[in-house]
């Protein structure tokens, strides 16, 4: 992920202090005032202790967090905009908390935000910022936090703890006991009187925000990889949160929402969530619930978790109860291009969906979510750079990439570093895979419809060219269509023949692997494992050569190595490998079809040549002669795939 690039100046002068107050051997020893060393200590950068007075940062001076600093009941800390405080890599000793009936300031601005972080951002390096009040919480009056021992909780639900506006905080959630951590902020009782807009938790070993009852409410939330739960509430909080925008892109984590105990029924308006790593979405434990309006949901593994069989419609989502089968992709994202107190460092993580009507440039720095149909158009060029990752969400037939007739696309991957498309765990049929179409001649005519998609394929132009790809990885795909259609890992309609596409790798595929409809278009360099179909299938007249393929069965119930059907144009296939562990059949010919191949090998097949249809054994010539039932196809050289780098990669 793409580290937040804020600098911070360590503070040293806490040496020159000691130095300068220090006293003479014949001197007595002076009385010093805890509450004078603290403020002492923060015109000087540094923030340890309780502070008891009222007192205002200096944005010019970097602070350095060396400890515990506690804001005192009825004393005021203020924090101007652009202050930096560094916080020592201290664990559960380190951390800010404002104790009921203190307050505090954090007056940041959308250009100069607020950062607490320490040096290097990482997960669990400090406790985070913890705020007190006097609003009601399940847990009764003065309940004692799980953090801190401190108190909290009372009768005052329009209690202010504060403002807290463009705030950026990193590396929290400090371990505390097997059962405990700290959060990024962490909100006890806090009152509806408290401001919190545009913040920012990153990089958090525990919640981004957890809410311990209390009514405050928070607009503006930006959660990138915490570890645990990205929002999190307990103990009857009820306040609302305006426009939450969660990543998550490191495995493991919980969930974005994890909702506990009574239900004070929050609110939640516009909540995007997006993640790369699949995992839960929203949880709710016991009787706890949320009234949710335009939610979207893309990558997770599971959206709605009623974790103890809690009531479904505890959970309103856009005016009807929850359900466990809904995708939650049809709201508006939350639109972060103006949140500028996160500094552009955000993770870029972008939603490919619709249709694609202008040249766009997808990038390796840049997370992408394919989430729906992503379809580019007639006249339209896709290029994907080197190492770019495509996620797709597990949802079937509604999930794929398609180039129409007169699209183009350019996959420039390497072999060190390819392009790959996948659902997060690989399984046969969670996505469509890549189509697409082109102008050459198919027996299915001019402006033939395709299969999947209804898209328009077919022309008179052989030598059509649809783009290049190169060095791409494809698994996942497959999702069923109807009882007999089904995507395939890339599907060629009518592709021509100056269209470029070398080094391909199709994995775990729930139908082929890679199929040609018509066309003349060539390839080189396939790897098909586990495709629950044919690795390699073609019809309506495809004419073009593949040369070097190498199919892997290792999945008992596969239709076939080759599938040709229908005319014989006499494709050319040049260098074959094709090697099972669970039998099955190797070639297959129906009706009139054919191939002429070149250096077969074939290896752990029951049945190496079915003429399904009882077509002619001379429409297919292997190694010069007419094709037999029962040659054993052992004897050919295999195809060297040891350097073929780019089929072992993953999201």
């Amino acid at each position: 992920m793409k580290k937040m690039n804020y600098k911070f100046i360590g503070i040293t002068a806490l040496v020159a202090l000691f130095t300068l107050f220090s006293c003479d051997d014949s001197d007595p020893d002076p009385i010093v005032n805890p509450t004078d060393e603290v403020v002492k200590n923060l015109k000087i950068g540094v923030m340890n202790g309780t502070l008891e007075e009222d007192f205002t940062l200096n944005a010019s001076t970097n602070y350095d967090l060396t400890g515990s600093f506690i804001v005192a009941d009825g004393v005021t800390l203020t924090i101007p905009a652009g202050t930096q405080i560094v916080a020592d890599k201290g664990g559960v000793d380190v951390y800010i908390a404002v104790l009921k009936g203190g307050k505090i300031n954090i007056n940041g601005t959308d250009s100069n935000p607020v950062v607490m972080s320490s040096v290097d951002g990482s997960p669990g390096d400090w406790g985070g910022l913890t705020l007190c009040g006097k609003a009601t919480t399940s847990a009764g009056v003065d309940a004692e936090a799980e953090v801190g021992g401190f108190i909290y909780g009372g009768t005052e639900d329009t209690d202010s703890s504060g403002v807290i506006k463009n705030l950026v905080i990193i590396g929290t959630g400090a371990q505390i006991s097997l059962d405990s951590q700290y959060n990024g902020v962490s909100f006890y009782a806090v009152g509806s009187g408290t401001i919190v807009e545009n913040v920012a938790v990153i990089n958090g070993s525990d919640d981004g925000v957890e809410f311990f009852g209390g009514t405050v409410s928070v607009e503006n939330l930006y959660l990138e990889n915490n570890e645990d739960d990205a929002i999190d509430w307990t103990e009857g909080w009820n306040g609302t949160v305006d426009n939450a925008y969660v990543v998550h892109t490191i495995e493991g984590f919980s969930t974005v929402v994890e909702a506990d105990k009574a239900n004070g029924n929050p609110k939640i308006n516009n909540l995007t969530a997006l993640s790369t790593v699949g995992g839960t979405a929203l949880q709710f434990k016991l009787e706890s619930g949320a009234t949710i309006s335009n939610l979207y949901l893309s990558g997770y593994d599971t959206n709605i978790d009623m974790k103890d069989n809690g009531a479904l419609s505890n959970v309103v989502i856009d005016g009807v109860a929850a359900t466990t089968t809904d995708s939650y992709n049809a709201g508006t994202l939350v639109d972060i291009s103006n949140w500028n107190f996160i500094n552009g460092q955000y993770v870029a993580l972008e939603v490919l969906n619709g249709d694609l009507t202008s040249n766009k440039t997808l990038t390796a720095n840049t997370n992408y979510s394919l989430t729906g149909s992503y379809i580019v158009q007639d006249g339209v060029t896709l290029t994907i750079e080197a190492g770019t990752k495509i996620t797709a969400d597990k949802g079937g037939v509604d999930v794929y990439i398609a180039v129409l007739k007169g699209g183009k696309i350019d996959i420039q991957g390497t072999k060190n570093n390819p392009v790959v498309m996948s659902s997060v765990n690989e399984s046969p049929g969670d996505w469509g895979g890549l189509t697409i179409c082109g102008k050459a001649t198919t027996t299915a005519g001019v402006d033939a419809e395709a299969e999947v998609g209804g898209f328009i394929y077919g022309g008179t132009d052989d030598t059509d060219n649809s783009g290049s790809i190169k060095n791409l990885v494809i698994k996942g795909t497959g999702a069923q269509i109807s009882l007999d259609s089904q995507y395939n890992g890339v599907s060629l309609y009518a592709v021509g023949s100056e269209t470029v596409i070398e080094n391909i790798a199709v994995i775990n595929g729930a139908d082929d692997g890679i199929e040609f409809f018509g066309g003349t278009v060539s390839v080189s360099n396939i790897y098909l494992e586990n495709n629950d179909d044919d690795a390699v299938d073609w019809t309506e007249g495809w004419n073009g050569t593949v040369t070097n393929t190498y199919i892997s069965h290792t999945v008992p119930g596969f239709s076939t190595a080759f599938e040709g059907d229908k005319v014989n144009n006499n494709p050319k296939f040049i260098n074959v490998t094709a090697i099972s562990t669970v039998d099955g059949t190797a070639l297959q010919f129906k009706l009139e079809s054919g191939a002429t191949i070149t250096n077969l090998y074939l290896e752990g097949y029951a049945k190496n040549i079915d003429m399904k249809d009882n077509g002619a054994l001379s429409n297919v010539q292997i190694d010069g002669a007419d094709a037999s039932t029962t040659n054993a196809y052992n004897t050919g050289t295999k195809v060297d795939i040891s350097s073929w780098s780019w089929i072992g990669s993953e999201l």
